[in-house]
């Protein structure tokens, strides 16, 4: 297997080279948006970049970029382009600027809905261009361009101005290009089609012939570029050499095709002028396919088409066929040949008479139509308007080769989708594993096409889909599964030994060498399968390990994934490994297979079964494991080795290798997918349109659901009847009591329901009067009935205002249909979800709610708010493992709910024991929840009903308040409530008590018999499954749990009636996808009313490590934010509660209208500037030190040094000034410079107690979801803007803080970047260089924006604040230490008791004590150190620092360099602290 050679990485260029390049100099001329004076328009300016900048460099990357960087199309090109300036130049500089666009994922056709006049001209233009000769004024690669430009047409339908000219080519219309005999066909098979076809007729005779004539070309445009391709792809030759241009054009063409029959707008015509086209025999035909080098990646892609062209799906209704009617399909198509051969042809009577079973293989049909003759074969293509008919006495033009692939690829017999999936092998091999086309390397630039789905707005059927994502999915995860092994086995370091064996000269902790495999079961197969039902193998290996590294391998569960590799060095002993040539030449890496641990084997060789009971003492260092292998996979080997001779993979195998239990479920993930492809999946009805991307986007939307609920019970949602006014505002609220003290909350609200059907036409008035009727809501106050005498009886009340946005989304999450929720930093998205789950809680008790979140901790928020709403905890479920353990002694897993649920039986037990007692029962009424239940019903429920009947009003005399408490028989049981029980006011307020007394004694038997079946049940699992399925009401997991235990919970027939998500932005598409269908359905039908999606489109997205996945095959892209692009209509909230007005401004621009709350303008937090900083956020200009500004020791490991130190050195001196360590965090970009961070804090003032460490040290990315109230955030480059260009992360990186943002970047680069620009400009509007107020400690009490009274400090750079952070630390120790002895010095007289001063002496001695340790904490600036050069710090070494540089140089020294600028002296450090005489320093 030839091994792939690595492909280069792209660099990018360095602001210098920016700066030196000749395109810069241009646009500082012509188009740079910071220039005042620019040069009027010159077309020739176009032309000569055009010429000398990227056809000169056959368009490189590079040149492209900075192009694009500098704001060329929005600034140049498209705002001065008209018909009188187009020419070449001028299409093809707009083409690659658009696809450099999409290249770097930023949004690329924003500057074209601004001043969209001329894009229909200009598009035009484009398609001439795409269709003229190669050899003529467009070059190949030219056009290679322009295609890769009309498939992000094609992909970019959502946008108005682009769907309006794309449409034109794929309508109806555009069977011009069929041949007369198909279009007849055709038309045959769809009557109404015909009726459409001759009102295009008519309508195309009334225009005007040059009209007509542009619409012709139009239509025609597709058939006429594939018949410019097969004329290209016909022009390569079989084994000389070919330009790589024509191969990459052939590439870039059929992925246009794939794309255009990957989405039902543009397949639904195209399909057949493809078909017509012959396109699929032509390129199998080619010589293209057959050059294995060039052709490879082609004919993967041919592989794709082909699967599409055939794709189970009518085209015209877009329906999905099903397994029969796709049989139906291919019987026609096979007797409608047989019925011509029968009629035309006698040579093929034995054919035509056969049964369709015999005839229908590749190799029958050959057998029959192989000798026939080139014309004989053109006629039976003809009958079958195939061909246009052959005439009299003529020859064929085609080959005979072509002729009969043309008919037997038609009629032979296909496998069916899913049988294909089905017989697919879920682990890769190691020929996937190493295949660049379809798993790239992490250096994917964006250049190539690859052979990869796309996931894009539209899908064709719920099978597309999954299947989509089932192939991305698993490609991802062999990715990763690359990385691991050539990290593992190239650790193992396998060198070829004398004897030709294998020796290996290292270890490896995630993998150990094989001593004995042997397969010891393969089972029969299924019926009508042809693998084997299970194949089991027992693999032994050595564990002469560390003993925490041997418990790991013993740790191994059942289900664990691990890989069974076959390693034949050719390296001798003692070669060094190089990471930069390719891995598998280098190890002499054969074969991988994938393996399912069953468990570890005993003694006496029986598997080790996981549960309760500790596992045996095995002796010795020998451990044997039985595991499962892939049946697929295994009968796809042994054919090969019986027909081919190949040698048995299973006699080979050297090397196992296991993996993180966390990042290993890949294989679980799959396995739901492809049981959901093989069960019939019900989504439920208002929502499968939506989900395939069709129809109308708002039709599941609460107001256009037919089962719109009219009444709702608010509960605790509003704190007042003016809160309520607030939340609805422009609406009539009508109140049913007029007395205000009864207005008071909860409240139920009817609501008018508007009908979208069977409306008839009113006048004028009676419009009026609907609509007056619209706006009208009635509001009922209601009392929730008194719950008993106890505090703890008492509700649980929310305590939010909710703004009218979060009503509006609370009620849009009550009502049935797709509720989503977009909600910007800080506004609250969390108590709005826990406030739906608890209204949907108490409107609908019977119905079940299942929450999904992404990650563990957002689960532990909603949770711990959902503790604080009045929810019964018995009601509460969560599924899965915590990572953080909720803040809580309660227990919410399975086996925490089983164990409540026991203790609180015997607790209610106790109850009704002391009930018995107090009236004076004998028995033992408590000994079971069945005896309390007959208890109940005959001892508690006579006496109420008696009671009940002396005390109720009989309406002859006036009731006595006195007697409810006189005849009430429980008097002694509630003994220990708070007394009197009664207040003897009137008599309802004392029998609504009495009625509350007995609800609660009424709620312990209820309790008890919903749980008597822990009684009957007797182990935890039975007890735990029938909470899950019968007693919980809200059940909570993550999304990952899901889609792993997806086969368990419908097994256990779950049931749930809602789904809300939260971080639903931040979730994969087909994770979000699978929690839909965790039951199965009821008559065919999902029982799934509401689906609650709450998220931010306009934070980060899903985490994809491999580039070539998450940009070409967009899977980055949630469900949510495809949702939100389609146009499904969001609830966004508008007001946010974090951070300061002037932080919030640095991000808002991004999202509608956000504003703030008011208690961001009032509470003295928000209002007060930050101690000792004169600004509330500022952007911190940081050049290179020592001449370097980012470096990357390792690829995208990227540090910056001097940043580093600089975000340090602050840190140190705002807790210097008293700030609290753990209300400052500190964020960067990149994981390179996180762990820089981490080592300087090390050794600066991690275990010093004055600083100590801050809250976190993590990545943007990592920090999504979290706060702080002070963040410094380090951006690291200083060459390219790298990937905060992507503004989601920008967004997140700009909202983190609550009250201050600092933030330690290269303005020069970052201020350029367009997408940026927003929050740039607000930044640079203010200094670059650090403000510092050193004598103003925390907290202040100065306000937000006032001039300090105190002296502004300015520091010019890193090495002047490390310098003055030292003295100040120095003079800090001092100052204490004198006054420690000043005090300890005090006459006793001055102290109120002796026993104090002595208690107090010790402490201080303890503190100096500390203090001197301290002093030699902090390094000083002749100890102080800074590295030379950048570490090469890696997330493996403790100490990354040290490691990389022994060497640290001296502060002082480097602040040498500083002092020339801007003298600080330790006197300067010290004085201003002491508030004597300060060093003059520049002000604002």
């Amino acid at each position: 297997m030839a091994a792939p050679a690595q492909p280069k990485k792209i660099v990018a260029p360095t602001v210098s080279q920016i700066n030196a390049e000749f395109v810069t100099q241009l646009a500082c001329k012509y188009w740079a948006p910071h220039i005042k004076k620019k040069s009027p328009f010159d077309i020739k300016v176009i032309e000569e970049i055009y010429e000398k900048e990227i056809v000169k460099s056959r368009f490189a990357i590079r040149k492209i970029m900075l192009l694009e960087f500098s704001q060329y199309l929005e600034n140049y090109l498209w705002m001065n382009y008209s018909p009188e300036v187009s020419s070449k130049a001028y299409l093809m500089s707009i083409c690659c600027m658009v696809n450099e666009k999409f290249r770097e994922n930023v949004p690329a056709w924003e500057t074209f809905k601004k001043k969209p006049d001329h894009f229909p001209f200009f598009f035009k233009c484009i398609l001439k261009a795409a269709l003229a000769e190669t050899d003529g004024e467009f070059s190949l690669h030219e056009q290679t361009v322009l295609l890769l430009f009309l498939d992000h047409c094609f992909n970019s339908l959502e946008v108005d101005l682009i769907r309006s000219q794309v449409q034109q080519l794929i309508s109806l219309p555009m069977w011009m290009g069929l041949q007369p005999a198909r279009l007849e066909l055709e038309l045959k098979k769809t009557p109404k089609l015909r009726k459409f076809w001759n009102l295009i007729k008519k309508n195309d005779e009334k225009m005007d012939p040059e009209a007509r004539e542009q619409a012709y070309q139009e239509r025609r445009f597709l058939s006429q570029l594939i018949q410019k391709f097969i004329s290209v792809l016909k022009s390569i030759p079989l084994s000389e050499a070919v330009t790589m241009d024509k191969v990459h054009y052939c590439e870039r063409f059929i992925e246009l095709m794939i794309d255009l029959e990957a989405l039902l707008p543009t397949r639904r015509w195209f399909n057949t002028i493809l078909d017509d086209s012959h396109l699929l025999v032509h390129c199998y035909l080619s010589s293209l396919v057959h050059r294995e080098e060039d052709g490879h990646l082609f004919s993967q892609l041919l592989d794709m088409l082909k699967f599409y062209t055939g794709f189970e799906i009518n085209d015209q209704t877009g329906n999905a066929l099903t397994e029969n009617e796709m049989t139906t399909i291919h019987y026609d198509r096979i007797t409608s040949l047989q019925r011509a051969a029968f009629a035309h042809f006698p040579e093929l009577y034995d054919f035509a008479l056969s049964n369709v079973a015999e005839v229908d293989a590749r190799d029958s049909l050959v057998k029959f139509f192989g000798p026939l003759s080139s014309n004989t074969l053109h006629q039976v293509a003809s009958y079958l308007c195939l061909l246009p008919t052959l005439p009299k006495n003529e020859d064929t033009t085609f080959d005979k080769e072509f002729l009969l692939e043309l008919l037997v690829s038609r009629h032979e017999r296909r496998i069916s989708q899913i049988q294909q999936l089905n017989q697919m092998p879920l682990y890769p091999t190691e020929k996937i594993i190493w295949d660049e086309n379809i798993v790239p390397t992490e250096y994917y630039s964006g250049e190539g096409c690859l052979a990869l789905p796309k996931l894009n707005l539209q899908f064709l059927t719920l099978h597309d889909y999954l299947l989509r994502n089932f192939n991305l999915f698993r490609l991802e995860s062999t990715y990763e599964i690359r990385q691991d092994i050539e990290d593992s086995v190239s650790r193992m370091k396998p060198w070829q030994s004398e004897y030709g064996g294998v020796v290996f000269g290292g270890w490896a902790r995630m993998a150990q060498p094989i001593v004995a495999f042997t397969v010891v079961e393969v089972a029969k197969p299924n019926i009508g399968e042809n693998w084997p039902t299970r194949v089991r193998a027992d693999v032994t290996i050595n564990l002469n390990v560390r003993d925490h590294i041997k418990d790991e391998w013993e740790g191994l569960r059942k289900h664990d994934v691990c890989f069974l590799i076959t390693v034949r060095p050719t390296k001798p002993y003692g070669t060094k490994f190089d990471r930069r040539r390719p891995f598998i030449e280098q190890v002499g890496l054969v074969y991988v297979r994938g393996c399912e641990i069953q468990g570890m084997l005993d003694d006496k060789g029986r598997v080790i079964e996981d549960g309760p009971e500790p596992r045996p003492n095995l002796r010795g260092e020998s451990r044997t494991f039985r595991v499962f292998l892939d049946p697929n996979q295994y009968q796809q080997d042994m054919t090969n080795t019986i027909q081919n001779g190949a040698e048995d993979v299973y006699d080979t195998f050297n090397v196992i290798m296991r993996r993180k239990p966390k990042e290993n479920n890949f294989k679980a993930v799959l396995e739901t997918i492809r049981n959901l492809m093989n069960t019939d999946c019900v989504v439920p009805d208002w929502l499968h349109d939506i989900i395939l991307g069709y129809g109308d986007p708002s039709s599941a939307h609460y107001s256009k659901m037919p089962n719109q609920i009219a009444t709702l019970d608010f509960n605790d949602t509003f704190l007042s009847i003016e809160h309520l006014k607030a939340s609805f505002p422009g609406h009539n609220v009508k109140v049913t009591v007029n007395d205000p003290a009864l207005q008071i909350p909860p409240f139920r609200i009817t609501f008018p329901v508007r009908s979208g059907k069977g409306k008839k036409r009113k006048d004028a008035d009676g419009e009026e009067d609907d609509i007056e009727e619209a706006k009208t809501l009635i509001v009922e106050p209601h009392v929730i009935p008194n719950r008993g005498p106890y505090p703890y009886n008492q509700p649980k009340r929310n305590t939010i205002q909710f703004t009218h946005t979060q009503i509006e989304a609370i009620r849009a999450g009550m009502q049935p249909g797709l509720t989503m929720v977009v909600g910007p930093p800080g506004t609250g998205k969390t108590d709005v979800a826990v406030q739906i789950i608890s209204n949907i809680y108490h409107n609908f008790p019977e119905q079940r709610t299942l929450i999904v979140t992404h990650s563990n901790q957002a689960l532990n928020q909603l949770f711990e708010k959902i503790m604080a709403l009045d929810i019964d905890e018995r009601h509460l479920l969560r599924l899965g493992h915590g990572e953080e353990e909720l803040e809580t002694e309660k227990d919410f897993s399975r086996y925490g709910r089983v164990n409540y649920v026991l203790a609180r039986r015997i607790e209610l037990l106790e109850e009704v024991k002391r009930l018995q007692k107090s009236l004076g029962v004998p028995g033992d009424a408590s000994y079971t929840c069945e005896t309390a239940g007959y208890f109940f019903l005959y001892q508690v429920m006579s006496r109420w009903e008696e009671y009940i009947s002396r005390v109720k009003n009989t309406g002859s005399t006036s009731p006595d308040a006195a007697e409810v408490a006189s005849f009430f028989p429980f008097h002694e049981y509630f003994a220990n409530a708070p007394q009197p029980i009664f207040k003897g006011r009137s008599y309802e307020e004392d029998m609504e008590i009495a009625e509350g007394c007995f609800r609660h004694i009424k709620k312990i038997f209820t309790q008890l018999e919903e749980f008597r079946a822990s009684e009957l049940l007797r182990s935890g699992l039975d007890r735990s499954k029938y909470l899950l399925v019968k007693e919980a009401k809200i059940i909570a997991m993550t999304c990952t749990h899901a889609a792993l235990k997806r086969h368990d919970l419908v097994k256990l027939g779950f049931k749930y009636d809602n789904i809300l998500m939260e971080e639903a932005a931040q979730i994969l598409e087909i994770e979000t996808f699978i929690p839909l269908l965790l039951q199965n359905p009821q008559d065919g039908f999902s029982r799934l009313k509401r689906w609650i999606m709450i998220g931010d489109h306009h934070q980060l997205p899903p985490v994809i490590k491999n580039m070539a996945f998450q940009k070409y095959s967009n899977m980055e892209q949630s469900l949510f934010t495809r949702f939100v692009r389609v146009g499904v209509p969001t609830v966004d909230l508008d007001a946010q509660g974090r951070a300061r007005a002037s932080l919030c401004n640095l991000y808002n621009w991004r999202y509608k209208n956000l504003g703030n709350l008011p208690h961001v303008q009032l509470l003295p937090e928000f209002s007060t500037a930050n101690a000792g900083l004169l600004y509330d956020f500022q952007l911190i200009n940081v050049e290179d030190f020592q001449g370097v500004g980012e470096s990357e020791p390792n690829p995208y490991f990227y540090q910056n040094l001097g940043e580093a130190e600089y975000v340090v050195a602050l840190f140190m001196y705002m807790c210097l000034l008293g700030y609290p360590a753990d209300k400052i965090s500190i964020l960067t970009t990149y994981n390179g410079q996180k762990h820089l961070i981490r080592d300087i804090i090390n050794r600066r003032c991690g275990n010093n107690p004055l600083i100590g460490r801050p809250n976190k040290v993590t990545t943007v990315d990592r920090f999504q979801g979290q706060q702080n109230d002070y963040i410094l955030l380090s951006l690291v480059r200083t060459r390219a803007v790298g990937h905060l260009r992507d503004v989601r992360r920008l967004v997140v990186a700009m909202s983190r803080a609550r009250l201050g943002l600092y933030i330690f970047a290269r303005v020069s680069l970052f201020q350029n970047c367009f997408e940026l620009t927003p929050a740039f400009s607000q930044l640079t509007a203010r200094p670059l260089h650090l403000h510092i107020i050193p004598t103003e400690p925390f907290p202040t009490s100065r306000k937000n924006g006032e001039r300090p009274p105190h002296e502004v400090q300015v520091i010019k750079n890193m090495p002047q604040m490390a310098n003055f952070v030292y003295n100040m630390y120095m003079h800090l120790i001092q100052t204490t230490h004198h006054y420690h002895q000043t005090f300890l010095q005090l006459p006793p007289a001055m102290v109120e008791e002796g026993e104090e001063v002595q208690s107090q002496e010790t402490e201080m001695e303890a503190e100096e004590e500390t203090m001197t340790a301290q002093a030699n904490i902090i390094p000083s600036p002749a100890e102080a150190s800074l590295s030379q050069e950048t570490p090469a710090s890696q997330p493996e070494s403790s100490n990354q620092t040290e490691a990389a540089s022994s060497e640290m140089e001296d502060i002082s020294a480097l602040c040498d360099t500083a002092a020339a600028a801007e003298p600080v002296s330790a006197a300067a450090g010290a004085s201003t602290l002491e508030g004597a005489a300060s060093v003059p320093a520049e002000t604002r």
